[in-house]
């Protein structure tokens, strides 16, 4: 965009000229202010001048506002100026922007108020800038995507020419260290249930693979979902309860040599299908329940594994991996119980901070003998309990073997994953779950979720952030009798030929998309209501996400090796800002 400042003055005579125009001797000089026309990104070179020597110093003061045109187009000046004592003029630059935007013409305004007594114009003398496009489109250094808390946009790339500058402000900034550097991220998803796939499976053929693809795929219109955590047998929203063991009261199969996966052969098809478009996703499983006559009572809520079994079930997580191999599926953590101090769900089984130790040295076992990789996570449930995953990785047998400890947030508070990873910072820590209620609200899930699942996880060292379900029908179902009946799954699937993006699509999307796995979480600093954290991908993108917690707009920088951007975000907003 050409920019061509034409400037315009209309300044007071002095009453004490001659006739003819030549000043007499006691005539005061007139100020006026002229400039040359310019191309945009050229500095303005402003002439003021007097019409006649001053036998004492003038001095002006420049003020620059916006008319038609945008600070965005000239660099905003207030400055003084002086010219000494018998000179006639002086020059003021003013650096203009290429803003990248075509436009029409627009102005913007100079003002000039003389402060010196012996000039005869003492009224703030005004010039007109005039700016015309000149067609040239910079490319933007940034992109935003948005999601506002009343959905009026959602995950939206805003058509914006961001650059990075230097100019100074007074706002407040998030400045962005890639060289102290945090976690290496394994992924961000969703808990892939048995009722998630059954709703899935209704849709048809075609909206089918239309939603696998938008899920995990990597085009412009994916969100790259790179994780995902599945049930070992039935969780709470599965249609039944079932595990691949199931036999009547009384009989018992130690060997479990009736082990079937044959219950989740749906579950299995559709990971084949998601690993045609992803193949690299990761992927956690985690048991509800053991078989029912595995436990101290024979039932599929509570009760906990009978210690005769610890062997046993070290068997049935093994034929589970090499099952799961076997159709082309390769598990990469398992859990050895879903919420363990939960005994509420159907289904459900208790687990104790001592019992799972000693179940995990059995599985521990187990895996090595089988020569399986697959890591296991300890503990997977409330942040309120950390001592339980610390007593673990404080057993010098299991420490080896425990690959770290996974956390949901129905109770605590999210810092106590730092907790555990500052006592044992070579162990990971996971986050593997929450969920979104259908009687919850939108913007308050937005905020809550994307502070404290995607950054507060982020911040304290998880290596994955996952939401619960990924779908689910109009009814919040399926699930089981006695399971989850308020969980609105990310995506709800309305009939065959339609679904809706829920809060929990975007709550992942805004990371998923953008901060794949091998990114490195890098520093940035908590600015007020603007929580945020910041990555560096393989390609060495720089990703930030910020949350606006307050109820008003934010303006702030973004600063990365000492330039910056000056955007805003409006309260109960979330951004992604990649450079």
């Amino acid at each position: 965009m050409k920019l061509i400042l034409l400037l315009t003055f209309t300044a007071f005579l002095s009453k004490c000229s001659s006739p003819n125009g030549d000043p007499t001797p006691d005539t005061k000089p007139v100020v006026s202010i002229t400039s040359a026309p310019v191309t945009e990104g050229t500095n303005v070179l402003f002439t003021i001048a007097l019409s006649i020597s001053s036998v004492s110093a003038t001095t002006i003061d420049i003020v620059t506002s916006p008319n038609t045109a945008s600070t965005a187009d000239y660099t905003t000046t207030n400055v003084s100026t002086t010219i000494p004592a018998g000179q006639t003029s002086v020059t003021v630059t003013i650096p203009t922007n290429n803003d990248s935007i075509g436009e029409l013409t627009e102005t913007f305004t100079l003002t000039g108020t003389v402060t010196s007594s012996n000039t005869s114009n003492t009224a703030p003398i005004l010039a007109i800038g005039t700016i015309i496009d000149n067609g040239i489109v910079l490319a933007s250094e940034l992109d935003i995507w948005l999601t506002k808390g009343d959905q009026s946009v959602l995950l939206q790339k805003q058509n914006t020419t961001q650059l990075f500058g230097t100019t100074a402000n007074t706002f407040q900034t998030i400045t962005i260290d890639e060289n102290q550097t945090y976690q290496t991220i394994d992924g961000f998803g969703y808990t892939l249930t048995g009722g998630s796939v059954e709703v899935i499976n209704s849709l048809n053929a075609t909206k089918k693979q239309e939603l696998l693809q938008e899920l995990f795929g990597n085009t412009a219109t994916s969100i790259g979902i790179s994780y995902l955590r599945i049930s070992i047998g039935a969780s709470d929203l599965n249609s039944t309860v079932f595990s691949y063991n199931d036999l009547p009261n009384g009989q018992v199969d130690t060997a479990q040599t009736n082990f079937s996966l044959a219950p989740d052969n749906a579950v299995i098809l559709l990971l084949k299908e998601i690993l045609l478009i992803n193949p690299n996703i990761k992927i956690m499983a985690v048991p509800w329940s053991a078989p029912s006559w595995m436990k101290n009572n024979y039932t599929t809520v509570g009760s906990s594994l009978a210690t005769i079994y610890y062997n046993s079930y070290a068997t049935y997580f093994v034929k589970y991996i090499q099952g799961m191999k076997s159709n082309g599926i390769t598990i990469d953590a398992v859990c050895p119980q879903n919420e363990p101090l939960n005994p509420n769900n159907n289904p459900s089984m208790t687990m104790s901070a001592e019992q799972q130790l000693s179940f995990i040295k059995k599985l521990g076992l187990a895996f090595q003998n089988a020569s399986i990789t697959t890591k296991i996570v300890s503990y997977d449930h409330n942040c309120d309990v950390p001592s339980y995953p610390i007593s673990i990785l404080s057993d010098a047998t299991a420490y080896p073997i425990v690959d770290g400890s996974a956390f949901h947030l129905y109770g605590g508070d999210i810092s106590a994953l730092s907790t555990v990873h500052d006592a044992f910072p070579n162990k990971k820590v996971y986050f593997t779950e929450q969920w979104t209620s259908s009687t919850s609200d939108f913007r308050n899930d937005l905020k809550w979720h994307v502070k404290n699942v995607i950054i507060g996880s982020m911040r304290n060292w998880s290596v994955n952030a996952l939401e619960w379900n990924v779908a689910n029908d109009p009814n919040f179902g399926p699930h089981t009798a006695g399971g989850c009946s308020q969980c609105k799954g990310a995506i709800t699937i309305n009939n065959s030929t339609t679904y809706t993006r829920n809060v929990a699509y975007y709550n992942i999307a805004h990371a998923s998309k953008f901060v794949p796995t091998g990114s490195i979480r890098i520093a940035s600093n908590i600015s007020g209501n603007l929580s945020n954290v910041a990555f560096k991908s393989p390609s060495e993108k720089k990703v930030l996400i910020v949350e606006n917690d307050g109820n008003t707009t934010e303006t702030f920088n973004i600063k990365f090796n000492g330039k910056w951007i000056t955007t805003s975000l409006e309260g109960g907003s979330v951004g992604t800002y990649i450079w």
